[in-house]
């Protein structure tokens, strides 16, 4: 079986302060790719940057029986990673994870929030800001503000949180210029971060909860996962918030965990696997924060510290998802190889040459 692994080739510079996210891809690409050889898979990789066409000619050219999709998106343009679902979807090639509609729906936060409370779970109180001036805030001090359209805890520091008016205006004034609109924000719930991986294998499953420690008050640090908190191992911020796997938690809270982690996957209607992050206050009700169809699957990330605690083998879980995806197997009328000349289908209609583009308008 011939499997190709589709990622997002980093677009950023080295330079740049949000390049760690997006160059990590790179080493968890090598180790599945090595995970899927030993078991005697051929694998072939592919990065997808700047021209979308890259990824037709890359299908064309491979001819895969499945394509392990670890593609998150362009670190500029996150919208794209449900736009290359699409276009294996759109193709017919069996793929592994989350359809586009559920990557599509985990990106857009104040969209998923919706659908998480239509499931009946609990969700922090929450409003969007498109543009300036910010409305005044109708929720109670303090508050969490992010990008709504990004993920990787991009956006995300010690600033995040504001406590009055002042902090609220510059924070919102900050995150337009920064990424555009909208900004979400939330009510800040204190109390413990746990995160909970939910796999199909192929019954559906919740993995034991994970959780990040907060050992930064003698620093005055909020207790919050910030960016430089999940991907700048020499700052304070990442030191002072180690994970745990398992989780130590009492058999009440856990089964309260499970039960609203596989609620919050079929809402948004995951597949395959899924983490999805909590926030638990001192009474003991889980607050959904996030849904991430597309969680790092690298070897060191809070979802295979999930997997190991349950003492499911990594590699085994890895060949799992590429068997899964070959057995839903290529939809009736799918037009594999690639799309009629010229074209990409599920994306805006730009010419496959050396000069195609996304064409994602940037929010405001």
């Amino acid at each position: 079986m011939r499997v190709l692994l589709v990622h997002n080739e980093p677009v950023l510079p080295p330079s740049h302060p949000e390049a760690d996210a997006e160059h990590e891809i790179r080493d968890t690409v090598a180790t599945v790719a090595t995970r899927l050889a030993v078991a005697g898979l051929e694998t072939v990789t592919l990065a997808v940057g700047r021209d979308p066409g890259a990824l037709a000619d890359g299908l064309r050219k491979a001819r895969p029986d499945v394509v392990f999709n670890l593609f998150e998106g362009l670190a500029d343009d996150p919208a794209t990673e449900a736009w290359v679902a699409g276009f294996l979807e759109r193709a017919g090639v069996p793929f592994t994870g989350s359809a586009s509609a559920a990557l599509a729906s985990g990106l857009a936060k104040p969209f998923a929030k919706r659908l998480l409370r239509g499931a009946g779970l609990l969700t922090p109180a929450s409003f969007v800001v498109h543009r300036r001036p910010a409305p005044p805030c109708r929720l109670a001090w303090p508050v969490f503000l992010k990008p709504a359209f990004q993920d990787g805890s991009v956006g995300i520091d010690q600033g995040s949180v504001a406590t009055g008016p002042a902090a609220y205006e510059a924070r919102i004034a900050l995150l337009l210029a920064a990424y555009g609109g909208p900004v979400l924000v939330e009510r800040f719930i204190p109390g413990r971060e746990l995160s909970v991986g939910v796999v199909e294998t192929p019954t559906l499953e919740a993995l034991p909860p994970s959780e990040i420690l907060f050992e930064g008050g003698a620093l005055g640090l909020w207790p919050i996962v910030t960016y430089d908190g999940k991907w700048s191992p020499a700052s304070a911020e990442y030191a002072a918030t180690p994970p745990r796997y398992p989780a130590v938690v009492e058999p009440g809270l856990a089964d309260r965990l499970r039960v609203s982690a596989l609620r919050a996957f079929r809402a948004l209607g995951c597949r395959d696997y899924a983490r999805v992050d909590f926030r638990v206050p001192a009474s003991g009700e889980p607050y959904v924060l996030e849904v991430n169809p597309n969680p790092d699957l690298s070897p060191n990330a809070a979802f295979a510290g999930g997997l190991g605690a349950a003492g499911l083998d990594y590699g085994e879980f890895l060949i799992g998802l590429v068997r899964a995806a070959a057995a839903r197997g290529t939809p009736a009328g799918a037009s594999f190889p690639g799309p009629p000349a010229g074209r990409l289908p599920c994306l805006s209609p730009v010419p496959i040459s050396e000069k195609a583009t996304w064409t994602t308008p940037r929010s405001s």
